[in-house]
């Protein structure tokens, strides 16, 4: 029996090889984690120094975000804005 020795294209590499037709997605590319640490910065900073008024809208949103809701929910019920049936309700 005759053992021949291994030769480095005889065995699967332990790191693979990057497809060069295959993008990394933006994220995990350097420019997108700075990215990612610059918007993060940037919110604590925003948040920090408008936080009174950003909460003093709060009580001004409340009623705007229940009136979208119920157009939203009040329409589902005869077909929404121009129904076609010619302006007659029926029930």
């Amino acid at each position: 029996m005759r053992l021949q020795a291994m030769t480095h294209h005889e065995h699967d590499p332990v790191i693979p090889m990057l497809d060069e037709g295959v993008r990394r997605p933006f994220l995990s590319t350097p420019a997108g984690l700075a990215l990612c640490v610059f918007l993060a910065v940037g919110g604590v900073l925003l948040w920090i120094e408008h936080r009174a008024h950003a909460l003093g809208i709060l009580p001004l949103l409340l009623p705007l975000l229940i009136c979208i809701g119920m157009h939203f929910f009040m329409h589902r019920g005869h077909g929404g804005h121009g129904g076609q049936n010619g302006g007659r309700d029926e029930r």
